[in-house]
């Protein structure tokens, strides 16, 4: 059975439905982060197709480090160069994103595809959200969940483009010229247009107006019109932050106290103050 190297060191926070652990190590010399896969949904070897293909090695805008992949009986192990954090500046960052959004990806059957309806259908089994109902968002929260099948309806008649899927802050970090290193591509597939700048606007430090231009200035010319980009970019980042603030909150709301007591929860209020940002893009959508 696979076992990994005693010398490696754990990196917090890796753990997901298909990795089973992330591990910092030096082999020969070279720094690189270990990430261990094992069967579990559908797209569980996503990730380790991406670098074998080498789908996104030269892609415009984002590109992934120098990755091997080892297969055997019990999963898959990648062993991918150590990127170091450039804090590369947010609208470089959303710039990239919309050069990567015309990124050629083909059609293989295992790029990812729907992804915000996939996971809405997942919070829907859950049983949406009712925390966020005991909440002063209650009522925009009941309109957006009521009406959810007519927004990504309207996400449904948007250009399709190349997309990360992840494209949070720690996602990007490193910078290779014109071209952000991107990690964890587990996700990777196609998306309406603005859905990757949606999702990044809300772990990045700049306002979202500005990221929409920075990102709109990335895009090829043709692929979509501002409006149509404006409304991927909106509708992806308002059900994705109404999505995690509902989790954040549910994980608390069973410990004792009121629920407005916990809102300032260090596992709840980042969460609670990126939907705060969002108020704008929250009022264009309704």
């Amino acid at each position: 059975m696979w076992q990994p190297d005693p010398a490696w060191q754990p990196i917090a926070g890796g753990l997901g439905s298909s990795t089973a652990g992330v591990w910092r190590a030096d082999l020969g010399g070279r720094q690189v982060v270990v990430k261990r896969l094992v069967a579990s949904t559908s797209s569980w070897r996503r990730e380790a197709d991406v670098a074998i293909t080498g789908l996104v090695d030269c892609t415009p805008g984002l590109r992934a480090p120098v990755t091997a992949v080892q297969e055997d009986a019990d999963g898959i192990t990648l062993y991918q160069d150590w990127v170091e954090d450039a804090a590369a500046n947010g609208l470089f960052v959303s710039a990239c994103l919309g050069r990567f959004a015309g990124a050629d990806l083909g059609n293989a059957g295992w790029l990812a595809r729907d992804q915000l309806r996939d996971r809405l259908r997942r919070v829907e089994r859950r049983g949406g959200w009712p925390t966020l109902a005991r909440t002063t968002a209650a009522d925009v929260a009941d309109h957006l969940w009521r009406h959810r099948s007519e927004r990504l309806a309207d996400l449904d008649t948007l250009p399709v483009v190349a997309q990360h899927g992840d494209p949070v802050r720690s996602n990007l970090p490193g910078q290779d010229g014109d071209v952000v290193v991107a990690i964890d591509w587990g996700t990777v597939g196609h998306g309406p247009v603005g859905g990757d700048l949606g999702y990044y606007a809300l772990s990045a430090k700049e306002e979202f107006e500005p990221l929409l231009d920075a990102y709109r200035a990335g895009l090829p010319a043709g692929t979509a019109t501002p409006g149509e980009v404006a409304l991927g970019a909106r509708l992806t980042a308002v059900y994705t932050a109404l999505n995690r603030a509902e989790w954040a909150l549910a994980r608390v709301a069973p410990g004792e106290g009121a629920l407005a007591g916990k809102f300032t929860h260090p596992s709840v209020a980042p969460y609670l103050r990126a939907l705060q940002r969002l108020y704008p893009q929250l009022e264009a959508v309704l």
